[in-house]
């Protein structure tokens, strides 16, 4: 079984698992990484910083829009 190496950070973890899984190709499982990154650096960003990286995530997750149209069985089959 893989077991996280203690140091391995929650996005680290994620990471591995989008790879594992092939997810590369799924962007909302990217924009998840996004998110978990960010949460994992919340700490060593200003609250102007924080919301700005927050707000550009959600606006790239807007643009996706209905990307999924006509891949249902490709993208969560």
């Amino acid at each position: 079984m893989n077991r996280p190496a203690p140091q391995e950070t929650p996005s680290e973890r994620l990471a591995r698992y989008i790879e594992q899984t092939d997810g590369i190709s799924k962007p909302w499982l990217l924009a998840q990484l996004r998110l978990q990154k960010l949460q994992d650096e919340r700490d060593t960003l200003s609250a102007a910083e924080y919301t700005q990286a927050l707000a550009d995530i959600h606006q790239d997750l807007m643009h996706l829009g209905e990307w999924w149209t006509g891949r249902e069985d490709e993208a969560f089959g």
